[in-house]
């Protein structure tokens, strides 16, 4: 079992992890940062949109240094197994160590972004390192639009560096990031009595290993909703069909991992849909028998019950057989090439007496191929009869070639470790991109210890790269220059 080092950064992440923190409902953790803040003498500051930011002076000595900001977001994606009985709003994340590997049970580990926040409050705890001023900023609502910095005015931070701790991978510097918009799609529609001489039937997949839908996209992992849209779309070439509910997806920035559609066919034909799932489940193992290895298939029958109408069915199988998922382009730029560029992932899928209503997620760091992206995900529910919404989304964050920042964090990685991070752009939304337009002179850099799996309840932290980042970042606010 490894040693949960360093010991002050940790005991923040156990304090952390006692505190609700759903996205969008932070209010605990606001309370919780704004007393700590209080309770060490430090200049403590809420904005309107509900960010926190703490001021610690320079130490003796750094006092003409610049001002670093370090941030890090409050909230977490909140992700459960399916038969877990877990309340997000008021149970505490309950965590393990397995080998090397921090764990929780059964939900998701809340590292993402939680282990940036401890980082921090050790940072404003400690009295035995270099720095000079600084302010740690807390954003709320980061994984849904990233709201908290979209809601944050000029002026509400005033350093000259920032350093997001919210990336995923030790002994890799992140320099830009993906922007990224949601479309909502919603068919509407009176529902139909249950069809005379139909045999109802209930098919669901689990066990996928779903993931970020920008950092994992190119995985080539399986997604719930995509590949009962293919089962569903096979049938409906032989044969009359009506959806009667398909849900599937929790959360706009993940890849589905399971889901369930109750459906309807003839009742001559139930033998023939049976056999065709159990052709069609073995393909699909066969397609993802690296990515996914522990795919659950089931099909059984399912009560009569009033159905989609036909022509909805249709168009709704129809669209989300037609709409693009995965990666559509790589990046040209010399230092990006061998990244995504531009994706889109189908989220969610979740039905009702009335409508259904389907998310899904376009990223770029291209912003006319997001434009782009985003039309073309808009086209095939149109085309479908859906109404459709797209988000305001949030701008990528180029890169900048001259960054002293960036420099400074590659010396501080070899002095210490004998070797230089990889520097690279990620193709996920980071906070940085919505700084990068409140704050154009901002010079940023992100990283952060190891994670894996997140957005999951099977993420988990590597906890001996906690240590590495702990020691890198007090390396680099040694290192930061006068003003």
């Amino acid at each position: 079992m490894a040693e949960l080092k360093p010991a002050r950064v940790f005991e923040q992440f156990a304090k952390i992890n006692q505190i609700p923190r759903p996205s969008k409902h932070e209010e605990q953790m606001i309370a919780y940062l704004k007393k700590f803040g209080e309770d060490h003498g430090l200049e403590t500051k809420v904005d309107d949109t509900g960010n926190v930011l703490i001021r610690k002076p320079a130490t003796k000595g750094y006092e003409n240094r610049a001002t670093t900001i370090i941030q890090s977001h409050m909230d977490m994606v909140c992700d459960k197994l399916v038969d877990l009985n877990f309340d997000f709003s008021k149970d505490a994340i309950q965590t393990y160590v397995d080998g090397d590997w921090m764990h929780a049970k059964g939900t998701t580990l809340g590292a993402d972004d939680g282990i940036g926040d401890a980082i921090e409050l050790a940072i404003l705890d400690s009295d035995d390192i270099e720095h000079g001023p600084i302010e740690c900023v807390f954003t709320r609502d980061e994984e849904t639009q990233l709201t908290g910095a979209l809601g944050m005015k000029p002026g509400f931070m005033t350093g000259d560096y920032l350093i997001n701790l919210d990336s995923e991978e030790e002994g890799q510097v992140f320099i830009s990031c993906a922007g990224g918009r949601s479309t909502i799609a919603t068919f509407k529609f009176v529902r139909d009595a249950a069809p005379e001489g139909f045999f109802f039937l209930e098919a669901s997949i689990k066990g996928l290993n779903g993931g970020h839908s920008g950092d994992d996209i190119e995985k080539k992992r399986a997604n719930a909703i995509k590949i009962m849209a293919r089962f569903l779309f096979n049938e409906l070439q032989k044969m009359p069909l009506y959806v009667a509910q398909w849900n599937s997806g929790k959360m706009h920035n993940a890849i589905p991992r399971d889901g369930k559609v109750i459906f309807a066919v003839p009742n001559d034909k139930k033998e023939e849909v049976k056999a065709d799932w159990n052709m069609f489940a073995k393909d699909v193992e066969e397609e993802f028998h690296v990515t996914d290895t522990h795919m659950e298939w089931n099909l059984s029958s399912a009560d009569a019950q009033d159905v989609i109408p036909a022509n909805t069915s249709r168009n709704l199988i129809y669209a989300l057989q037609a709409v693009d998922n995965g990666v559509l382009t790589m990046c040209q730029d010399e230092i990006l090439a061998w990244m995504v560029e531009t994706s889109s992932n189908v989220a969610s899928v979740q039905s009702s007496d009335s409508e259904v209503v389907v998310v899904s997620s376009q990223r770029s760091n291209v912003m006319s191929n997001l434009d782009n992206m985003c039309n073309t995900v808009k086209a095939a529910f149109v085309l479908a009869g859906a109404s459709v919404e797209q988000t305001d989304g949030y701008p990528a964050w180029q890169p900048k070639h001259d960054s002293k920042l960036q420099k400074i964090t590659i010396a501080a990685y070899r002095k210490l470790f004998g070797k230089d991070p990889v520097v690279r752009g990620i193709h996920a939304g980071l906070e940085c991109g919505l700084f990068s337009e409140k704050y154009p002179n901002l010079d940023m850099v992100s990283f952060g210890p190891t994670l894996r799996n997140v957005h999951t309840p099977d993420e988990c932290l590597y906890i001996p790269t906690v240590q590495m980042v702990w020691d890198h970042l007090i390396e680099i606010l040694k290192n930061i220059p006068e003003k």
